[in-house]
């Protein structure tokens, strides 16, 4: 199975990467078998920067990526979205690749299931 995550949020302010992120997790956790991939659209492409400082005991976009990175969950974020903030020439996290309209839609197409968050 392939479940595709859309995230269109900023990763503070709402909670909806936040939970987006603690399902794809929870999924790699418990059905490892299933494939995770994470496509980041417009605020939510500021997820995928590094160096995120946060509260003792609050939630860390940053780190929750990487976690699912390391279970071979696939990350990607909108280049047209990144253009649009002014952050094409910032470091991403490492295995976050920058995409298109194009690898969405083949994502799309090939998931079993989709969430948007």
């Amino acid at each position: 199975m392939n479940i595709l995550i859309l995230i269109n949020d900023a990763p503070y302010g709402t909670e909806k990467a936040y939970n987006a992120l603690r399902l794809a997790m929870t999924i790699q956790k418990e059905q490892p078998e299933v494939e995770v991939h994470i496509f980041l659209m417009a605020d939510a492409v500021s997820c995928a920067l590094p160096a995120q400082n946060t509260p003792q005991g609050y939630y860390n976009i940053e780190r929750m990526l990487k976690g699912i990175i390391l279970k071979k969950g696939k990350i990607k974020a909108c280049g047209s979205c990144i253009d649009a903030r002014g952050i094409r020439e910032l470091k991403l996290i490492d295995g976050v690749e920058i995409s298109n309209m194009s690898e969405l839609t083949k994502w799309s197409v090939e998931a079993d299931k989709v969430f948007t968050f």
